[in-house]
């Protein structure tokens, strides 16, 4: 059975107003997703301060994989969270979350040690460049932003394919090549934005740390997904997939007279 909303006109929001109201329906799920993610990734934090204290690459390594391999499913989640937020999806906050959980983690844990390999490294290379008595040459800064921006880019493509849809990697991989090459000022654009929230929390920590639970993973990951799911959606038809496989999560929209005619029927 679809899903039945009462929109105004019978038509999505879009915008600002869209954004508003995704907001002021979802917060709470987007809070207890995030709590969950932040312990997912807690042992991969932990693991990489303390190689960083012990200025220490054999720690980092064991701290990344075994960090990455929780943190991995944990992330799934929050995009899927992200996700069913942007389509309307129906159903409760932790039924969706089990659910999520349960179809992604086996194949979101490889991609989750990757991850973390690669974001490891970088946090490694950025305390070491600060700790350094004297400061890295253009070349070097300029190579690791640009490096650090096609990782973002990469990945936030990446992951919103492996919770939505079940295909190979080489698919995926290649769905990410041609969407880059296709939006790629668009998609440089949002993962500067999530360059720079990160950056500023990683700049003001210890004192940053507070706002984790409220903003954490999920403000960033809600507001750049936010800004491409229209051209996503496009690209990857997830809504017309999702609807093929999954009937009870399609959405209709209905103004308020046809709402109040369908609800008068059904009594």
């Amino acid at each position: 059975m679809p899903n039945y909303l009462k929109h105004g006109d019978g038509n999505r929001l879009v915008g600002f107003a869209r954004y508003t109201e995704l907001l002021d329906r979802d917060i709470k799920r987007f809070l207890f997703v995030n709590f969950l993610t932040l312990i997912g990734f807690l042992p991969f934090f932990i693991g990489v301060l303390f190689a960083i204290l012990s200025s220490s690459t054999l720690l980092l390594l064991p701290a990344c994989i075994f960090g990455g391999a929780l943190a991995g499913p944990a992330l799934s989640c929050m995009y899927d969270a992200v996700f069913r937020s942007l389509r309307d999806a129906p159903g409760k906050c932790l039924e969706n979350y089990r659910r999520a959980l349960k179809q992604n983690w086996r194949q979101s844990i490889l991609p989750g040690i990757i991850f973390c390999l690669f974001l490891g490294f970088y946090l490694f290379m950025l305390m070491m460049f600060w700790q350094a008595s004297s400061s890295p040459g253009f070349g070097t800064l300029a190579l690791y932003l640009f490096s650090l921006l096609m990782f973002t880019m990469f990945f936030s493509l990446f992951w919103p394919q492996l919770v939505l849809f079940k295909q190979s990697s080489k698919q995926t991989f290649k769905n990410c090549l041609l969407f880059l090459l296709r939006f790629f000022w668009k998609t440089l654009g949002c993962a500067v934005l999530q360059v720079l929230y990160w950056g500023i929390l990683v700049l003001f920590l210890p004192w940053s740390v507070i706002l984790l639970p409220l903003t954490g993973f999920w403000f960033i990951l809600f507001t750049a997904n936010f800004l491409l799911y229209r051209i996503l959606n496009e690209s990857f038809g997830i809504e017309e997939k999702i609807a093929k496989a999954f009937p009870e999560q399609t959405v209709i929209y209905e103004d308020d007279e046809t709402w109040l005619k369908r609800k008068q029927a059904e009594q």
